[in-house]
């Protein structure tokens, strides 16, 4: 598939919020107020450690970028601690959703817009934070898009991408139930694309990438320092209560890798 074909199709399939079926799992069917205040709290006790990787930084007066941009949790979250935030996405839905959340604060719009992350429309070094949870996998080109985040990164700046985990133990379990017969192993791939993101009638994204500990660690070579957390469990395939094991199982075979990777040199 082009990169042409893998932009087009990422464009249509995300323009469906990431985070849509978390809602309506929840029952939030709406978008109001309410709606995304309880999406957002919903949101935020399902992924409890994410907010640690906000809370723990001094972000006022700092300029950020996410890139993916979903329901626009994260971002309200980031845009609410005093930052100038701006936001990208590919598709118009999600970049919809984060300028309603800005206009909210009283934020300046403007500051979201629909582009991609292989061509980020900023200068280098222009931002002291990069924010992209569950994104640059999607892309097609994941060298090129680690590549952009540092571009724009001020030298001393501060990358938190979240990227699917190769080892985790979903990905163990499946590959060897698919790999039983040439049939499965055909079908394997997209079935466990389907596992990770899919739309309402089952098809999943259109490009996904998985990544080793080792393999995320050569994509963010060129940054100064790496630190890798392994995050996140889906107990409930294998009959085991997820919230048991986010702080001990989830750590080694969790579904998700997340780097902080700092850009090398000072503000």
């Amino acid at each position: 598939m082009s990169q042409q074909v893998i932009d087009k199709s990422n464009a249509e399939f995300w323009d469906t919020l990431c985070g849509t079926s978390l809602a309506r799992a929840a029952g939030i069917t709406g978008e109001s107020e309410d709606d995304l205040r309880r999406f957002d709290e919903v949101y935020l006790d399902h992924y409890p450690y994410l907010s640690r990787y906000v809370e723990g930084e001094k972000l006022g007066g700092k300029r950020i970028l996410e890139i993916g941009l979903g329901f626009g949790t994260l971002g309200q979250l980031l845009a609410s601690k005093g930052s100038e935030y701006h936001g990208i996405d590919i598709a118009a839905g999600p970049v919809a959703m984060m300028r309603r959340r800005l206009g909210a604060l009283g934020l300046p719009e403007r500051q979201v817009q629909q582009a991609s992350v292989l061509e980020l429309p900023f200068p280098e070094d222009m931002f002291d934070y990069v924010y992209s949870i569950g994104c640059l996998h999607h892309t097609g080109d994941l060298r090129r898009s680690v590549s952009e985040v540092h571009r724009v990164l001020v030298p001393g700046g501060r990358a938190v991408v979240m990227l699917y985990h190769a080892h985790s133990l979903r990905r163990v379990a499946y590959g060897l139930r698919d790999a039983a017969t040439p049939a499965r192993r055909r079908q394997a791939a997209e079935r466990m694309r389907a596992l990770y993101d899919a739309d309402e009638a089952g098809t999943p994204a259109p490009h996904t990438d998985f990544v080793s500990r080792w393999e995320a660690r050569r994509l963010f070579e060129d940054f100064g320092r790496v630190r890798i957390d392994v995050q996140n469990f889906d107990g409930f395939r294998f009959g085991l209560r997820r919230e048991w094991f986010l702080s001990n199982l989830a750590r080694v075979v969790g579904l998700d890798l997340y780097i902080v990777a700092d850009k090398a040199g000072s503000r």
